[in-house]
């Protein structure tokens, strides 16, 4: 079955939605001057409005055609779109000629990859990025983005929901008091995971179970998927692991957030900027950021509210990635992790693993409950009447008195009992009938030899 990116299918959409504003903006703008000019000025004012609109969601589609021409490796275009959205920014919309602005866009639209056109240099792109979306940090891209926070003298939790094999974690924690936290759908992976975190959840996050603002800092490098999802949904991983993730954060708890330059969107940059304050954006060193194109963005959690005008300058990053100050010039304890105490009562992944078993069996009263019960059977117990024959076999025969007899004559006693059948035959009435019966017998062993007992 054909892989169906993302990618194409929003180039595709932005492709319908571009022809449909190109149309549109020279008829509303003649119909401004109509209106005007038959003195009907509230329509001639709710025109313009409409005008307004379309340039907002041209000026959108622009910016996210940008985005997804660097995505496919596309730079040219990339930049050319980066030029269409300024030009659209500052046009004037009451300009009487529109025919220069809509050949500039004719020209963009024409840029735009089509799914029979594609060719095998970004197809190769995308394919890469559909490896389960799976770029590991570089360790030394971990120890600067540790050496901006300062840790309490307090144990911290930390959660990454995308562990991988858990070294980037590890490395984060090393050499402070922290409890560190990790999922991984991966099952390899996971087991690697094991050897050097705290806990691991095996399985989706996404379907695992874990307390809220239970976690003093959260390190998210999600996967850079582009595959559409099997059900039709086009959500992207990197948008739907920071929307579902932020609320294990406590208040004040800091947000370590790696994702490639050009998914910094403004839906996710409104994610960011209505959960968090202080917030500052940082590209990967050259060698690294040629590679998957990845950006650190730092924030620390708040009460969410408004942050749209926040959102519209974080989102001009993604335009701009030249521009974005490098991770080496990041700012020494320039985040200050919350001193607060704080213990995860809910971690379960989406699936049981061994390393989980251990954990619950060695914090288990139950298990303890068991082995008690053990120590019991194998204490001495004396009835509270001496015992009848009847009872004396009974016993005798289930294996609770066999072993040593410790007496005037010592011996060694062992019970069993053995089903027989026992045939009695009616001659006058010439029937033949057979009873099945227990028979207990006993073997013991004396000095003087085996006497056996039935």
């Amino acid at each position: 079955m054909d892989k169906k990116y993302y990618v194409l299918d929003k180039f595709a959409e932005i492709d319908t939605k571009l022809i449909g504003i190109i149309e549109a903006m020279p008829i509303k703008r003649r119909a401004v001057d109509i209106y005007g000019q038959k003195g009907n000025m509230q329509r001639a004012k709710d025109t313009y409005t409409d005008l307004e609109n379309l340039k907002a969601d041209l000026m959108d589609n622009v910016r996210t055609l940008r985005l997804l021409f660097s995505e496919s490796d596309m730079m040219q275009a990339a930049e050319f779109a980066n030029k269409m959205y300024g030009a659209v920014k500052q046009f004037n919309l009451m300009t009487p000629d529109y025919t220069k602005l809509v050949s500039a866009l004719e020209r963009l639209k024409d840029e735009i990859p089509h799914n029979e056109t594609v060719n095998a240099r970004i197809i190769g792109n995308l394919m890469n990025n559909v490896r389960m979306g799976y770029y590991p940090t570089d360790i030394a891209h971990v120890k600067m983005i540790k050496s901006a926070l300062k840790f309490p003298e307090s144990s911290i939790n930390i959660l990454d929901p995308c562990c991988g094999e858990g070294l980037a974690l590890e490395v984060l924690a090393m050499g402070n008091e922290c409890v560190t936290y990790g999922t991984e759908i991966d099952e390899a992976r996971g087991h690697e995971a094991e050897k050097r975190l705290d806990r691991v959840g095996f399985g989706s996050y996404f379907h695992s179970n874990i307390g809220w603002e239970s976690f003093h800092a959260l390190f998210l490098n999600p996967p850079y998927l582009n595959v559409i999802g099997e059900n039709g949904t086009k959500a992207r991983s990197e948008k739907r692991f920071i929307v579902e993730s932020i609320h294990h954060l406590m208040q004040n708890g800091i947000l370590m957030y790696i994702i490639p330059y050009y998914r910094l969107t403004y839906d996710i940059c409104r994610v960011i900027c209505d959960n968090f304050r202080d917030i500052s954006v940082y590209r990967f060193l050259d060698s690294e950021f040629e590679k998957h194109k990845q950006i650190l963005v730092m924030g620390i959690k708040k009460t969410k509210d408004d942050g749209s005008e926040q959102a519209e300058i974080l989102s001009q990053y993604a335009m701009l990635p030249e521009k974005i100050p490098m991770i080496d010039t990041l700012q020494a304890e320039r985040y200050e992790v919350p001193d607060l105490p704080k213990t995860v009562d809910l971690f379960k992944g989406a699936k049981f693993n061994l390393g989980e078993l251990q954990r619950q069996l060695a914090a288990s009263k139950s298990i303890n409950m068991f082995f008690e019960k053990s120590r019991i059977d194998s204490m001495e117990k004396r009835p509270l009447l001496p015992l009848n024959i009847g009872q004396v076999g009974l016993i005798g025969g289930s294996g609770l008195i066999n072993g040593y007899v410790d007496c005037e004559c010592p011996h060694v006693i062992k019970g069993r009992v053995i089903k027989e059948i026992r045939r009695r035959e009616n001659e006058d009435l010439n029937l033949l009938s057979e009873t099945r019966v227990n028979r207990m017998l006993f073997n013991i062993l004396t000095p003087e030899g085996v006497k056996r007992l039935a």
